[in-house]
């Protein structure tokens, strides 16, 4: 039941909370250059989010098994061939994470122009470029982050739900902007502000807008284990200003109490 929780708030966290282009904004090229049609940002979003799953199954593959220090492949080679101790080929992981994006993608671009060669010529130069798309860079560092070194290693199941749901937030993010601009070519937009301008704007307007997801992930654990963890959350600002902040969870003695501060004048 944890372990389903812990993958509920990464996929939240990922798709909304800390979506990647609106929150760390990266991703931004295809994210303005292929979001003029709701159709073709769909598309786009739907390659990302693909490609972006597949480098996050490879890169974990790779990382826990290979590159971090101490991986069980590596080190076994390495004292196979009379080494001693562990190995640590974590020097080598940015160039294996840029072969891995840059194989899913060509897989992708080669499905896409058999399959749907509209979508293909629509793309244009965006689809090859994902392999620069650095949210997908971004997922593997993540993913490396808490396996390599971490007390307490991601597993592939984590791994993939913060890859797939980080794409499903690209996807979100790309598709909204798009029916925006749809809407924006009817407007009567100021000339100054035409093309790159208005566009930067929306997208700073998104941004602020999904900070009101702030806080749902915390919300969210309280629903669903609300035995294990309850916090009362400081009230910094305002009339009933609280200083303590008590953790009750299931081994909570009875006597339990929570302290509230005083009014704040």
């Amino acid at each position: 039941m944890e372990y389903a929780i812990s993958l509920i708030l990464v996929a939240v966290s990922a798709a909304l909370i800390n979506n990647f282009v609106l929150h760390y904004f990266v991703g931004i090229c295809p994210f303005l250059g292929v979001s003029k049609r709701v159709d073709m940002a769909f598309g786009m979003g739907c390659a990302v989010t693909f490609v972006i799953s597949v480098a996050a199954l490879l890169s974990w593959m790779f990382t826990f098994y290979i590159l971090r220090p101490g991986a069980p492949l590596a080190t076994w080679v390495y004292q196979a061939m009379g080494g001693t101790g562990d190995s640590d080929l974590s020097i080598l992981n940015y160039i294996v994470y840029i072969f891995v994006i840059a194989s899913s993608v060509q897989f992708v671009e080669m499905y896409v122009r058999k399959f749907f060669p509209a979508l293909y010529k629509s793309f244009g130069v965006f689809l090859p470029l994902i392999t620069t798309n650095c949210a997908i860079l971004f997922a593997c560092l993540e993913i490396m982050k808490n396996v390599s070194g971490a007390a307490e290693p991601w597993d592939l199941g984590t791994s993939l739900t913060l890859a797939i749901f980080g794409g499903v937030g690209f996807t979100i993010a790309i598709v909204i902007m798009a029916g925006i601009r749809e809407e924006l070519d009817l407007c009567d937009v100021p000339k100054h502000l035409r093309g790159a301008g208005i566009t930067l704007i929306v997208a700073g307007i998104l941004a602020l807008a999904f900070m009101g997801f702030t806080g749902v992930d915390a919300g969210l654990s309280n629903v669903l284990a609300p035995a294990q963890a309850a916090e009362v959350l400081p009230v910094t600002r305002g009339p009933f200003a609280v200083k303590t902040v008590t953790i009750i969870s299931e081994n909570s003695a009875p006597e339990a109490i929570i302290e509230v501060s005083a009014e704040v004048k």
